[in-house]
């Protein structure tokens, strides 16, 4: 069968690079999306009488036995036919005959391709959103399950102030709500309609490009037919707010495997989590945060990858950018399951609640509350700072603890420590004295916690309606 572009080639032309140039193998994705765009272009062509109502029915007719066919895996795919764009229109030809070749007035593969990718990340985006309110929605649980629970605040990964455990928790809380703001300001650049631009400068055909914007549930068109079919901002942002998650979620998968050693004994993951060696029967290793951490990888490689393709294109359309689909599926599909999993493996977390109580209470993280004690008494706090410096020093040269100081001790380094200083050495003392905005004192650990479930609220409120609308048009 000759090619649909083929008319000024040879019978072998574009034949010896067939394997190199098909993307049939990964933009199948997209079969879903092509159907429901050209069904709306057929119901747009025939409303402008650019061809018969009766053309366009069975055009439609047509499309929808195809997608039942591709739904329930009949569908006979073609190698030969490049892509899934032409396998649909080539299926269709055999289906209904010539008024196949109707379908592709006023219109390009570069176009049709661009509302495919639009219609992707759209329905994307939304189920990502999804998946990243589940992920919220198992910390805000966790945190709240553990609320008074203490533990060892890090700088430096070595430890710095007791800080509640809920407080710590609530930091990726917020990490990922701000991901989710990110997906929704991203989206605003993904709802637009680029049909109608076709191969680069628009068609002479009177078009209503508005009207197939308003069945697919687009919020607004391009202005310019050049940028319509060479944008890929939309897809390069979508990708850099994956990646964003990714981080996230990476620098949470690394806490998790640190806590879950043995050197720090804060948590243990459920065992449906883990894995076991094949050589050493006492292992329990914490594969699925170390996989989570190790998958961000390739997400920032589809993004690198795809700057690096579009950084010196001319305009506007080339085939460099066929090279945007498959590491955007890669990725789509990487931050998907990890956010999936994370979920299960958060739901499922045993909070070592001993263990980071007494990592709290050890060493010398009370030494900001004695400085501070000082400042309190009126002392600058940089002389303060000294004082408790030294105090610390002579306590690790002598092999003691804050714990083991009396009153009288404590005065030799500042005659403004009295008998009430002792008070302040305690950590869950410390943790309710931090009530400042933002602190993690339980008072306002409880306040940011109402806020977060009012975030959620308001984020799911937002995200059941486009999901919603993006549904509707989905064939």
């Amino acid at each position: 069968m000759r090619k649909m572009w083929g008319g000024r080639f040879s019978s072998e032309g574009g034949r010896k690079a067939e394997g190199f140039t098909s993307s049939l193998s990964f933009d199948r994705v997209l079969w879903r999306y092509d159907l429901v765009g050209s069904v709306a272009h057929a119901k747009m062509l025939a409303r402008q009488r650019i061809i018969t109502q009766e053309d366009a029915d069975l055009i439609i007719r047509g499309l929808d036995e195809i997608g039942k066919e591709l739904e329930d895996g009949s569908f006979p795919f073609r190698p030969d036919l490049e892509d899934i764009h032409l396998n649909i229109e080539g299926r269709l030809a055999e289906k209904i005959g010539r008024v196949a070749g109707r379908l592709h007035t006023a219109r390009s593969r570069n176009d049709q391709v661009a509302l495919d990718m639009h219609m992707y990340i759209r329905e994307e985006t939304s189920i990502t959103a999804s998946l990243l309110m589940q992920l919220e929605w198992a910390l805000l649980q966790l945190a709240k399950d553990h609320i008074g629970v203490v533990m060892p605040g890090y700088t430096h990964l070595q430890r710095a102030q007791p800080v509640l455990f809920s407080h710590h928790v609530m930091a990726y809380f917020w990490m990922f709500a701000r991901d989710l703001d990110r997906l929704k300001d991203c989206l605003s650049r993904v709802d637009m309609m680029p049909l109608g631009a076709s191969a680069l400068s628009g068609t002479g055909f009177p078009i209503d490009p508005g009207y197939v914007a308003a069945e697919l549930g687009f919020g607004r068109l391009y202005e310019n037919s050049m940028d319509a079919v060479s944008d890929r901002d939309y897809i390069l942002e979508f990708l850099f707010c994956l990646s964003l998650i990714m981080v996230h979620t990476s620098r949470l998968a690394e806490e998790l495997v640190l806590w879950s050693s043995q050197e720090f004994g804060f948590i243990e993951m459920d065992d449906a989590y883990s894995t076991g060696s094949s050589i050493m029967p006492q292992k329990k290793n914490p594969d699925v945060a170390e996989l989570g951490r190790g998958k961000s990888g390739r997400v920032f490689g589809s993004l690198l990858g795809l700057l690096t393709v579009v950084k010196g294109l001319p305009l506007t359309y080339n085939s460099d950018m066929q090279e945007d689909k498959e590491g955007t599926f890669n990725a789509v599909n990487t931050v998907q399951s990890c956010l999936r999993v994370f979920a299960g493996m958060l739901s499922t977390l045993k909070v070592k609640e001993e263990a980071m109580a007494q990592a709290a209470g050890g060493g010398f993280l009370l030494a900001t509350e004695l400085a501070d004690y000082l400042a309190r008494k009126g002392v600058p706090f940089r002389e303060a700072h000294h004082a408790v410096g030294r105090l610390v020093g002579d306590c690790i040269a002598s092999g003691r603890s804050l714990g083991d100081l009396d009153a009288q001790e404590l005065s030799r380094y500042h005659p403004q420590f009295d008998l009430d200083a002792l008070g302040v050495i305690n950590p869950v003392a410390a943790v309710n004295s931090r009530t400042s905005p933002m602190g993690t004192a339980e008072v306002r650990l409880r306040e940011q916690m109402e806020t977060a479930a009012k975030t959620l609220d308001d984020q799911e409120v937002f995200w059941l309606h486009k999901s919603g609308a993006s549904e509707e048009n989905m064939v």
